[in-house]
């Protein structure tokens, strides 16, 4: 109960309906970002809302928002108007916001989008949100990733039906478990897209609609997606440590190991835990040597300060930080290691791997655990 009233101050006045009012006041230094969206929610006529937290009663939707970050921005942060529409001076806006009307719509923005975008750039990156994210929420929380990871290509949000309460833990899990037809469509027409890449981040119960949706897909399709799916991180993963291994046995050997994002004081997946029967988290799972055993590549956020009181959205603190660590990942001695030196030890300091290893000087509380990736058991 202590934890729940915790959780529930850190949440604090939320953007539940009239938060994506447009704003076209101009503001200097301010940028803009073009996100497409695919759904599972419920439209909803409010001004300003678009979409709420109940399911539609069948198939997808889709939209597109055009969402400004002020000059004044802070890395990792989202900074909410204190009322819509907002100043785009100081906090996020949304410049402009439509729905799309159906997937043939969808495929041909997505296509035009690549098309603007040189041989080689022609990236696309999906985001999936996780439990208790409000529509609002999960577009400004991509919106920040997106422009502090200087991201260029497309960005793709797939939103599913959470009504962002936590005491609808169970709806928010079965709203997860009735998009996962509409996630495996989603990623196909990415894959089957002008896109040379996809690049997929999921976070807390996000991650177990992707790996349910994953481990559905038959091994011959799941070989054609893995063509262009080049990197998958799972962030803060909400999901039993026991599910996980059974959906990896299922899954098999990935061609790129997975990327784990964790921390061992996440409250919101401690409330998760005991929710589930007291079964440990992935994202919050005591074992880092373990998790590098099963062929993920585990980045340790725990020594990290938090920008939000649960501890649970600290993933998007990396954004600042993809370059680097997307240089350092490339390197095949992170998944090819026969000894024990360099980053196949535990713990190893992220920031003095970076210095030593591509010449940026970062000091972050960030540990990388990895292990020969030799590959699960099938």
């Amino acid at each position: 109960m202590v934890l729940l009233c915790f959780v529930l101050a850190a949440c604090g006045s939320r953007p539940t309906t009239g938060a994506l009012e447009v704003n076209l006041e101009p503001a200097p230094g301010a940028k803009t970002h073009d996100i497409l969206i695919a759904t599972t929610r419920e439209r909803d006529e409010t001004p300003g809302t678009f979409f709420n937290g109940e399911r539609r009663d069948k198939g997808m939707d889709f939209a597109q928002a055009s969402n400004s970050v002020p000059p004044s921005h802070k890395p990792g942060q989202i900074e909410w108007p204190d009322s819509a529409p907002g100043n785009p001076k100081t906090d996020f806006v949304t410049r402009q916001a439509g729905y799309i009307d159906g997937d043939d719509a969808f495929k041909a923005k997505l296509n035009a989008r690549l098309a603007q975008l040189p041989k080689g750039k022609r990236t696309v990156f999906l985001f999936i949100h996780g439990y208790n994210t409000l529509f609002a929420e999960g577009l400004y929380r991509f919106t920040q990733f997106v422009h502090d990871s200087d991201y260029e290509g497309v960005p793709v949000l797939f939103t599913w039906a959470s009504r962002g309460q936590l005491q609808d833990y169970v709806y928010d899990l079965n709203s997860a478990a009735i998009a996962r037809d509409s996630l495996e469509r989603t990623i196909h027409a990415l894959v089957n897209s002008n896109a040379e890449e996809v690049v997929v981040l999921a976070h807390s119960m996000g991650n177990w609609l992707m790996m349910e949706t994953a481990a559905r897909i038959p091994l011959k399709e799941r070989k054609h997606l893995d063509g262009k799916i080049k990197r998958v991180i799972l962030a803060a993963p909400d999901i039993d440590i026991y599910v996980f291994k059974a959906q990896l046995r299922r899954l098999g050997k990935p061609p790129n190991p997975y990327l784990i994002v964790v921390s061992k004081d996440d409250r919101a997946l401690r409330l998760s835990r005991a929710i589930a029967g007291g079964k440990e988290r992935v994202g919050a799972y005591s074992d880092d040597e373990e998790l590098a055993e099963l062929g993920a590549i585990v980045v340790d956020l725990t020594e990290l300060d938090s920008l939000d009181g649960a501890n649970h959205s600290k993933f998007a603190q990396l954004a600042g930080y993809a370059p680097e660590l997307e240089a350092l990942f490339k390197q095949k001695s992170i998944t090819q290691h026969n000894d024990a030196g360099a980053l196949a030890q535990t713990g190893a300091d992220l920031g003095s791997f970076i210095g030593c290893t591509v010449q940026t000087a970062v000091t972050l509380p960030i540990k990388i655990v990895t292990a020969p990736f030799g590959g699960l058991s099938q």
